[in-house]
Formats: structure tokens, sequence, C-alpha cells
């Protein structure tokens, strides 16, 4: 398989260094879309001039433009998908989550594969990012596990003090305060 390389480079990945600051900022102004891609582009070019810079062209920029929006819309569906389905990843489900998601990504990579998009350096980095989703997710349950068990030991010491306080001073006998912690260790 043939590697497709990092391509041509762009005008503007061969600006010179003093011009960074300015090419992150007109990404950053495309990122938060309030202004024309033409206002960013002609102030971009404003700002370079000052610098004895030459221009960047329409259709560079609108190239780079483009790759931005396409993935800045990658991120946002993503964003979306996540949230849908975060709050039914309880501790019970993320081990139904990770046989998906493992499912996902073999068929991810099998088609890859198939259509001569993926080298096998690819694929060994797939199942990597996989194999860290899936401890990222255990680790995740784990520290939720261990919070939960720390809110529960506190609730338990408050019960347990404050009913001492109610035997001693309303006379409830210690088998309540047994049937209490009892039906709150249920919950």
């Amino acid at each position: 398989m043939a590697s497709k390389g990092r391509g041509r480079l762009s005008s503007l990945d061969l600006l010179p260094e003093e011009a960074r600051d300015d090419v992150i900022w007109a990404i950053a102004e495309l990122n938060t879309r309030e202004r024309t891609q033409a206002d960013i582009l002609f102030e971009l070019n404003d700002r370079l001039a000052v610098k004895g810079i030459d221009p960047i062209s329409r259709s560079a920029f609108n190239r780079r433009s483009m790759r931005l929006a396409k993935r800045s819309m990658q991120i946002d569906e993503r964003r979306h998908i996540y949230a849908g389905i975060a709050e039914r990843l309880t501790p019970e489900e993320v081990g139904k989550a990770d046989l998906v998601l493992g499912e996902f990504l073999k068929t991810l990579i099998d088609e890859l594969l198939d259509g001569d998009g993926l080298a096998s350096k690819n694929a060994m980095e797939l199942a990597r990012a996989y194999k860290d989703t899936v401890m990222a997710q255990r680790h995740s349950v784990e520290l939720r596990d261990k919070a939960e068990a720390q809110a529960d030991a506190k609730l338990k010491k408050a019960v347990d003090e404050v009913g001492e306080v109610v035997r001693k001073t309303a006379g409830i006998s210690q088998e309540t305060l047994d049937e209490i912690n009892r039906r709150l260790g249920a919950i």
C-alpha cells in the first residue's frame, strides 16, 4: 500500500514564523463563525502586508477554510452523538459499550483495508486507540465506584450519628436503627 504522505504545502503552511500568530488569529475567527471568510482574509492579508509578507490567495484560504469547516462539523456531530449516548453509559452498560466500540473499530479497520485507505501501521494505531478507550472507560467507572463508596460511607456515618442522638433523646430502639440502616443499604 502506497502512503499518501503529507502532500503539497499550501501558501499558508509556507508563511514565515512571524506570520503564525496571524494565521492562528484567522483560524480562530473562522471558527467563531461571526464574520465572512472574505472579511477575515482581507484583514489577514492586511496584517501580513504590515509585516512585509505576500498576501494569501482567496483559493488557498478557501481550501483551508473548507477543511476547518469539515473538521468542525465532524466534532460537533460527534459531540451531539456522544451527548445522547453518555447518559446511557452506566457502569452496568460500559461492558456492552466496550463490545460495541470494539466491533465498530473492527468494521472500520476492515473497510479501510478493503479500500486501500489504511496501512498496517494505521490499523495498529486504531487498535491502540481502542485499547486506550476501553482502559479510560474502566478507569472512569472505577473512579465513579470509589466516589459512590465514599458517599455511601459518609451517609452511613451521618445516619449512625443522627440515629444515636435520636435513640438517646426519643427512645428509639437499636433494632429500629438497624432496620433503617438495612433499608438505606438496599437503596
